[in-house]
């Protein structure tokens, strides 16, 4: 059985929503993040880091969203949501998580960090500002590579559509201001109704876990 650690709104949204893409049965852990959860014995155990998501199968682990969507789509996709390997289409597919990942994602987890994430005494306010800038430029540049409809890398929707969305949703949830066409494409991949059955599936099942 897989299992996914997380909360549920955290980096553990975009590995949720591909498990429900997938069909797949998966259940959900979730990270008491306010009490320190990620910061004890067990947790640390799976990944020495503290961080999240997480996710086991068997006696395999894994950490690193983007490590565990890769996986999750190489070995359950039945060759959707990746690209084939060696294409243009991997090429372009391989640059957009890249660039999500390094670009895009950073300034929003560098707010996190400064406003609740890091130690108080480590925590500086001028990072926000410096942050939007970064934001702002980095999504100057997505604007210019998203097509008018359709996904990333055309009309199919692969793993780094799902990244990118719920980067951009992470982004609005910081107030972070986002361009007309990365809105659009934003819109149309928030209305998949695996979305709407991961978030459902992992209230429910935190609630149990409570």
């Amino acid at each position: 059985m897989i299992t996914l650690y997380g909360t549920q709104k955290s980096r553990a949204l975009r590995v949720s929503w591909l498990l429900e893409e997938l069909g797949i049965a998966w259940q959900f852990y979730a990270i008491d993040f306010a009490n320190g959860e990620h910061k004890g014995d067990a947790f640390l155990a799976l990944n020495p880091s503290g961080k999240m998501p997480v996710l086991t199968e068997g006696d395999f682990v894994l950490s690193e969203s983007a490590a565990i969507m890769r996986y999750l789509a190489e070995k359950y996709g039945q060759g959707k949501w990746l690209p084939k390997p060696g294409t243009q289409e991997s090429a372009i597919h391989e640059r957009w998580m890249s660039f999500v990942i390094s670009e895009l994602e950073q300034p929003i987890w560098s707010i996190a960090k400064h406003r609740f994430a890091l130690p108080k005494e480590l925590r500086v306010d001028t990072m926000f500002t410096v942050a939007k800038w970064e934001f702002d430029q980095a999504a100057a540049i997505a604007e210019t590579w998203i097509p008018e409809s359709g996904f990333v890398c055309g009309s199919e929707p692969m793993v780094a559509d799902i990244l990118l969305s719920q980067t951009l949703g992470w982004a609005l949830g910081f107030k972070q201001d986002i361009p007309p066409k990365l809105s659009a494409y934003r819109d149309r991949l928030k209305q998949r109704p695996a979305l709407a059955a991961a978030l459902a599936k992992t209230v429910a099942l935190a609630d149990v876990a409570k």
